[in-house]
This record gives C-alpha cells, sequence and structure tokens, in this order.
C-alpha cells in the first residue's frame, strides 16, 4: 500500500512533541496553484502559485507546526530535493520549488518547533512510500478545533486523507485541521468541536487576539489529472467549499485556512473528464478529510 492515493506521489510525517511536520514529495513536471481564505496564514512560496505567476511547478508541499517557526521545515525539504537534481532549472542548478503553510500548535506543543532537520526527516520519510496514519501526526500533531468560544474548551485536531476516482482520474485531499470552528458532519451533527456551555458567548468580548487567533485548516488536493495553474486554482476554490461543508465558522480573520493544489498529469491520456466533475469531487474529498481528522 502506498502513502498516497495518487500514483507518483509520496507522504511522510516527522512528529515530536504535539508538533511536526507532513511533506509530499510529487513528480517532476507537477503543476500547482492555490488559495488563502483565512485572514492569519503563516505560509512561504504561495504567491508562486498565482496563474499569472511565471514558475508552474511544484516539486514539494510542506504543512508544519510552529506557526511561522515552522516554515524552515521548507529548507530541509529544499535540500533533500536539490540533493537529487529536482527543481526549477537555474544557470546556479535546480531550485525545488515547495510551498509550505504552517498551523500554530505553539500552545500545544512540548518542544520547540519543526525546523530543517525535521523537515529533512520527513522527506526522508516520504521516500520510503510506506502506509501512512492519520490522527493527531506529523503537521497535525499538536491541531485542536472549536476554540472558538474559548481556547480551554477545544478538543483534539488532527490530519486525514480522502479520495475519489472521477472517469480514471484520481483526486485527494490531504487536510491538516487546527480550526476556530467546529468539525461539521455531512448530516449537520458536530463531529468534533467546543465543549463550552450551550449557553457560552462565541469570540467573547473582549478578546485579545492573541487568545483567539493562531489556529489554521490546511489542505493539499492532489489529482492525476492533466491541468493548468488557472484550473488548478479552481479546484482550490471548490476546495474551498469543502471547508464551509465541515467547518463552522470557517475562514474567519483568526484562520489562515489554505487550499494548494497538485495536478501530476500522470493519469492515462484518455482519462479527460469535465473540470466540473474534478471541482465537484474536490469539494466532497476536501470535506471528507477534514471531517476524518480530528482524533
Amino acid at each position: 500500500m502506498a502513502s498516497f492515493p495518487v500514483a507518483g506521489v509520496r507522504l511522510g510525517h516527522l512528529s515530536g512533541a504535539r508538533t511536526g511536520v507532513t511533506v509530499l514529495l510529487f513528480p517532476s513536471g507537477s503543476v500547482g496553484s492555490g488559495e488563502v481564505r483565512g485572514g492569519a496564514p503563516a505560509s512561504r512560496e504561495i504567491d508562486l502559485l498565482e496563474p499569472a505567476r511565471a514558475v508552474t511547478r511544484v516539486d514539494a508541499v510542506v504543512f508544519a507546526g510552529g506557526s511561522a517557526f515552522g516554515l524552515s521545515t521548507a529548507d530541509g525539504v529544499m535540500r533533500y530535493l536539490a540533493e537529487r537534481g529536482q527543481g526549477y532549472p537555474t544557470a546556479g542548478g535546480p531550485v525545488p520549488i515547495v510551498p509550505t503553510a504552517g498551523i500554530f500548535d505553539l500552545a500545544e506543543a512540548d518542544g520547540p518547533p519543526p525546523g530543517p532537520a525535521e523537515g529533512y526527516a520527513a522527506a526522508v520519510a516520504a521516500a520510503r512510500d510506506e502506509p501512512s496514519p492519520s490522527g493527531r501526526v506529523g503537521g497535525g500533531a499538536g491541531a485542536t478545533v472549536g476554540k472558538w468560544k474559548g481556547r480551554e474548551h477545544a478538543v483534539p485536531g488532527g490530519l486525514a486523507v480522502a479520495h475519489a476516482e472521477v472517469e480514471d482520474v484520481r483526486i485527494a485531499a490531504l487536510a491538516v485541521v487546527n480550526a476556530v470552528g467546529d468539525v461539521i458532519g455531512a448530516d449537520g451533527s458536530v463531529v468534533a468541536g467546543s465543549l463550552a456551555p450551550a449557553d457560552h458567548v462565541a469570540f467573547p468580548t473582549p478578546a485579545p487576539f492573541e487568545e483567539t487567533a493562531a489556529n489554521t485548516t490546511l489542505v493539499a488536493l492532489v489529482t492525476d489529472a492533466s491541468l493548468d495553474k488557472a484550473a488548478c486554482l479552481l479546484l482550490a476554490h471548490s476546495a474551498h467549499d469543502g471547508f464551509a461543508r465541515a467547518l463552522d465558522p470557517v475562514h474567519t480573520r483568526y484562520d489562515g485556512d489554505l487550499a494548494v493544489v497538485v495536478a501530476t498529469g500522470g493519469a492515462r491520456p484518455s482519462a479527460d473528464p469535465s473540470l466540473d466533475r474534478l471541482r465537484i469531487a474536490a469539494t466532497t474529498v476536501t470535506a471528507e478529510a477534514i471531517r476524518a481528522a480530528p482524533r
């Protein structure tokens, strides 16, 4: 059993004391885009994903704990890829393109934030292509949800993967769920959410920003379809619809919610489903991964 449901994509984790890092490695030639809808992102190389930017490739995606400190995990992943000759070709050698985002787990972590060494180790783990666990692992090791009525009422979040097939094309979502809001099931029930009393005030006033902020749900949506950056961005829009189905409240100014979409182009040439069908599946698998993440 491979580590990720889309062929050629490898997934690895390094888990510490309620923090960690998760790495997705992509085959050369993969194309990506993405979109941030939360108000408090911690990210790196995300602007490069806009369709108007010149570089189209994505070599890896990194989701880390440690808030902005955790963004340095990308240095280790870049080193791992550069040692193997993968990256954007330049006169000075390949430069790996590694979009990276972090969740705030500093209040949960029992140790230092992950850094370059942890990023490198997670890339090595991904290369082994072993079955991947879910729950509080890797970038989701310190994740919590249901903080909108006070952080003291939060419950564990986590990491999960969901996938689907659309006319022989695979599409999969990896979600790291550390939301302000509750996780909501398909039937509207609360899957994982605040343990505050029903009459407890949401976003109590006055509420210092630093007590409510620093959360974030991160999704990497991957398909083996052949897509350009503009189509990947449309899939990112649909992934955020999945956020809205599975989280309430969602995309608050205290979240850094991000969807990154990568298309490997590895599906057989005759597999060419409608982009709109892929967008429907993107919404569905994103919601499923978010709902499966809390442990």
